[in-house]
């Protein structure tokens, strides 16, 4: 099982995959890992996006998004276009979709340290949030 674990920040998703077997973390490379939502006003970009990260799970196999929670009201409230990016998310039918609050991900990553340092896996520093998220979809398994 592949998952996808997402951060959404500002007008772009950040991805990371990861997947699970025999209990031992795999990070398959990824062609796409910033998707941007350029044009947040026109229903045409949001259906380019969403049919692009459709094909890019269908790619991958990928059986399960995970979503890192944005809160609705706050300091670190997210945006309108961060909204718009998540809901083109859940829409796609051919995966299942998780979402993920801080306190969820505070609570599994406390029972279930990361076995390596993130510096450890060669991703970018940007995608720690979904490298972090996709580590606690797995978790749960």
């Amino acid at each position: 099982m592949i998952t996808c674990g997402v951060e959404i920040k500002g007008s772009e998703a950040i991805l990371c995959l990861m997947s699970k077997e025999d209990g031992l973390f795999q990070i398959p490379d990824c062609r796409q890992i910033r998707l941007p939502l350029n044009h947040p006003n026109d229903s045409e970009s949001i259906c380019k996006l969403q049919f692009t990260l459709k094909k890019l799970f269908e790619d991958y196999k990928v059986t399960q998004v995970a979503i890192k929670e944005r809160p609705t009201k706050g300091k670190f409230a997210g945006g309108a276009v961060g909204f718009k990016i998540e809901a083109a998310l859940q829409l796609i039918d051919s995966v299942q979709v998780d979402l993920f609050n801080s306190s969820k991900i505070k609570e599994t990553l406390q029972n279930n340290p990361l076995p390596i340092p993130f510096k450890a896996t060669g991703l970018k520093a940007f995608q720690e949030g979904a490298f972090t998220v996709a580590y606690v979809a797995l978790s749960e398994d």
